[in-house]
C-alpha cells in the first residue's frame, strides 16, 4: 500500500521505488544511533529515554510513541476487518448492501463496519487470554507474505503481458515542479513510515550479540527488504491499470476483483490471520506497556491493550487510509512531526551530550542523576515542543481547520518536511540549551 500510493498520487516505478529507498535509508541512521544504546546497556526505549527526558519526563514521548501505534492499530484492524468484508460478500452478496446506520459524516459502511467490529473483539480477545497465544501465527505469517507477494507479482507479470508495459507507463507529473512538489512529502512519508521503530529499536537491539550485529543486520533487513517489496507493490498496481483501466492501490480490493470464490476466501484469511499477528506483535504489545507504565498499580498489560483498542477506533483509520493522500500526508507526516523531535532530543543527547556514556542504575532511580530534580528535564520538553511548533500551522491547513491564506506559505510548506524539521529543531535547541545548562 505504501508503495502503491506513490503510484497513485502521480509517480512511474522508477521514482517510487527510488522514492521509498531513499527515505528508507535517511531513516536506517537513527536507528542505528538509537539502537547503539540499547545493544551497548541492555536497556529499551522508555529507559533510554530517561537520559534526556528525564525519569518521569520519558513517559511524554513514550505517550506520544503509544498514540500513534494506538493509530496503527486501528489501521491494521480496518484492514483485518475489511478482509472479512471482501470475503463475507463473496458468498452473501446481500452483505454489500446492508441499510446505512452510520452518518455520511462518518464514511462508514454498515457491512465494513461490522466485520472491522469483529476483528477489533478478535483482537482483544487475544488481549485477554494472553500475547503469546499468536506466536504460531507469526511463524505463519513470516512464510505467507513473501509468497502471497511473489504470487502477486506473477499475476500481475501475466495479466499485465510481461514487465513491459508495466514498466513503461509515464509519470502523471505535467512539470518538474509538480513532481518536486509531491516528491518531498512522498519521501517525508515514507520516513515517517518508520519514526516509530527509529525511536523504539532499543527494545530489540538490547538482545543483539554486538554493535556490528546491530548495524548489520539493519542496514541489510531494512532498506534492501523494503525496496524489494515496494517494487511488487508497484509491479501489481501498474497492472492494474492495464488489466482493469483503473489504479487499485489496495491489495485487499484488487484480491476481492478476483473471479474465484475460493481464491478469494483463502486469501483473505490468510490476510486476516497475519494481520493478527503483526497487530498483536507490533501494535499492542508496546502501548499496552506504555499506558501500564504511567501507573503500574492501577493500569495492568490487559487494561493499557484495552486503551489501545478503544483509542484505535477514536482515531477513525477507515478515514486515513481511504485515499493514499490521507494516507501520506495526514497520517504518515504527522505523526512523523511528532516524533521526528524526540530523535532529535535523544541523538544530540546520547552522542554529543552523554558521549555515550550511561549510568545505568540511576536511570532505574528517582533520585538520580536523570531525575533532574522533579523527574523532568524542563530542556528536552522545551526542545520537543519547538520541534512541533513549525509544523502545526502546516497540519492544520492539510486537514482543512486552517484556510492556507491565513499563514504564510512557506510556513505552512514547512509540514511537507515535517520529520526532518522537528529533528534539527529539536536537536539543536536541546544541544544549545544542555550546554548552557551544564546539568550532565
Amino acid at each position: 500500500m505504501l508503495a502503491s500510493s506513490l503510484i497513485d498520487g502521480g509517480m512511474n516505478w522508477w521514482e517510487a521505488i527510488l522514492t521509498i529507498f531513499l527515505g528508507n535509508t535517511i531513516v536506517l541512521v537513527p536507528m542505528i544511533l538509537n539502537g547503539h544504546a540499547g545493544a551497548k546497556y541492555g536497556i529499551p526505549f522508555p529507559v533510554f529515554a530517561r537520559a534526556s527526558f528525564g525519569v518521569r519526563g520519558a513517559n511524554v514521548p513514550a505517550i506520544l510513541r503509544a498514540i500513534v501505534a494506538c493509530g496503527w492499530f486501528g489501521i491494521q484492524t480496518w484492514i483485518g476487518g475489511f478482509a472479512l468484508y471482501l470475503m463475507f460478500k463473496i458468498w452473501i452478496p446481500s452483505f454489500e448492501n446492508l441499510p446505512q446506520i452510520f452518518p455520511a459524516s462518518f464514511g462508514l459502511q454498515t457491512g465494513p463496519a461490522i466485520t472491522f467490529f469483529l476483528f477489533w473483539l478478535l483482537n482483544m480477545y487475544v488481549v485477554y487470554i494472553g500475547v503469546d497465544s499468536i506466536k504460531k501465527l507469526l511463524v505463519f505469517k513470516a512464510f505467507f507474505l513473501p509468497i502471497a507477494a511473489l504470487a502477486l507479482l506473477f499475476w500481475a507479470i501475466s495479466a499485465g503481458h510481461g514487465l513491459g508495459p508495466i514498466l513503461s507507463q509515464p509519470s502523471k507529473f505535467a512539470t518538474n515542479a509538480d513532481f518536486w512538489n509531491y516528491f518531498f512529502p512522498g519521501l517525508t512519508g515514507m520516513v515517517g513510515f518508520w519514526a516509530t521503530l527509529s525511536l523504539n529499536i532499543p527494545d530489540f537491539t538490547r538482545y543483539a550479540k554486538s554493535q556490528r550485529a546491530q548495524i548489520t543486520g539493519q542496514a541489510l533487513g531494512l532498506a534492501p527488504s523494503m525496496t524489494l517489496f515496494s517494487f511488487i507493490g508497484v509491479v501489481v498496481t501498474s497492472a492494474t491499470f492495464i488489466i482493469y483501466g483503473e489504479t487499485i492501490w489496495d491489495p485487499l480490493v484488487l484480491a476481492g476483483k478476483f473471479e474465484s470464490k475460493l481464491l478469494v476466501t483463502v486469501a483473505m484469511i490468510c490476510v486476516t490471520i497475519s494481520t493478527l499477528a503483526t497487530n498483536i506483535a507490533a501494535n499492542i504489545v508496546s502501548p499496552a506497556n506504555d499506558f501500564s507504565n504511567l501507573s503500574p498499580s492501577k493500569i495492568n498489560f490487559r487494561t493499557g491493550g484495552y486503551i489501545t483498542g478503544i483509542i484505535g477506533i477514536l482515531i477513525f483509520p477507515w478515514k486515513l487510509i481511504a485515499d493514499p493522500t490521507g494516507y501520506i500526508f495526514t497520517w504518515l507526516i504527522a505523526y512523523s512531526s511528532l516524533l521526528g523531535p524526540v530523535g532529535g532530543i535523544m541523538i544530540a543527547d546520547y552522542y554529543f551530550i552523554r558521549k555515550q556514556n550511561l549510568e545505568v542504575n540511576d536511570l532505574y532511580s528517582s533520585n538520580g542523576k536523570y531525575s533532574f530534580g522533579n523527574g523532568f528535564n524542563s530542556v528536552a520538553i522545551i526542545a520537543l515542543l519547538c520541534g512541533i511548533i513549525p509544523n502545526v500551522p502546516g497540519f492544520l491547513t492539510t486537514i482543512k481547520v486552517m484556510d492556507v491564506g491565513t499563514v504564510y506559505p512557506w510556513i505552512a510548506h514547512l509540514y511537507n518536511y515535517a520529520w526532518f524539521v522537528g529533528f534539527a529543531v529539536s536537536f539543536f535547541i536541546y544541544l544549545i540549551l544542555m550546554k548552557r545548562k551544564n546539568v550532565f
